[in-house]
């Protein structure tokens, strides 16, 4: 689905990114682990056309897609959260969903005057699709609050069920369990398993949890100062002592390990 080659992404004279190689199959959950300041959350806003390259390709389903806008992206089905959801606050819950699809008739004006009926049709069938998508994250009972008042795992839960509102191919999760519970958490992994068994959604995972990752992740990329340290199966990766250096330059206990 992904291919990345020799990629650059440079601020001054910091190598954010500093020849990140990788590549994303169709159909897996992979995640990608590392310290601070490795590079991911970089190296998925390059991707995704967030920041333009310094040098190096980006491929998706073998087209180049180097430097693309994010809007191209979304419509190509390659989306992408953040670390901190991005909700319209004074929203609710199912108009948060509802405002995903592009090019609906409503956003012209000439078409509020002489199709209020197509508009009106074509409402109606995204509020289907929004409680479609409310009933498969279990979270229908919302559907009239506010996105602000939503916990943070709840608005995680709500960017996840955005990407079910378009046909979405790949999607990069930042940290998507930034705060979450662990009730809450364990929610998010069984609706992200549920989408890629179900739906073939293919989904890219930055994640502090090796617990979240091992449950999700197969297989999991190592980043560490910017490149690719280490690919395999998140038990290989957790007894890869050049994986363990990277993290804290000493031995580590495989449960204590944990991505940034």
């Amino acid at each position: 689905m992904i291919r990345v080659e020799d990629l650059h992404r440079h601020f001054g004279g910091f190598r954010a990114v500093d020849g990140a190689s990788l590549t994303i199959e169709t159909g897996s959950i992979t995640g990608l682990i590392g310290p601070n300041g490795a590079g991911k959350s970089t190296l998925f806003n390059v991707i995704a056309g967030v920041l333009p390259p310094t040098s190096g390709r980006v491929f998706m389903d073998g087209e180049d897609i180097t430097g693309l806008p994010p809007h191209t992206l979304f419509h190509k089905g390659l989306l992408r959260t953040f670390q901190m959801a991005h909700e319209f606050s004074s929203m609710t819950v199912r108009e948060n969903l509802m405002m995903v699809p592009g090019l609906q008739s409503g956003e012209t004006i000439w078409k509020t005057w002489f199709q209020r009926g197509r508009i009106a049709r074509e409402e109606a069938d995204l509020r289907r699709k929004a409680d479609e998508v409310l009933d498969f994250l279990t979270i229908r009972h919302l559907t009239h609050e506010k996105a602000g008042n939503l916990s943070g795992g709840q608005k995680k839960l709500l960017e996840l069920g955005r990407t079910m509102m378009v046909d979405a191919k790949i999607v990069f999760l930042d940290e998507v369990g930034a705060g979450v519970n662990r009730t809450l958490l364990m929610t998010i992994a069984d609706a992200i398993l549920r989408l890629n068994r179900e739906r073939g959604y293919t989904f890219c995972v930055i994640e502090h949890d090796m617990d979240f990752i091992g449950k999700l992740c197969d297989p999991v990329i190592v980043m560490a100062e910017g490149r690719v340290l280490a690919k395999g199966s998140a038990s290989d990766i957790m007894q890869n002592e050049a994986v363990i250096e990277a993290y804290l330059g000493t031995g580590l206990k495989n449960k204590d390990m944990v991505g940034a």
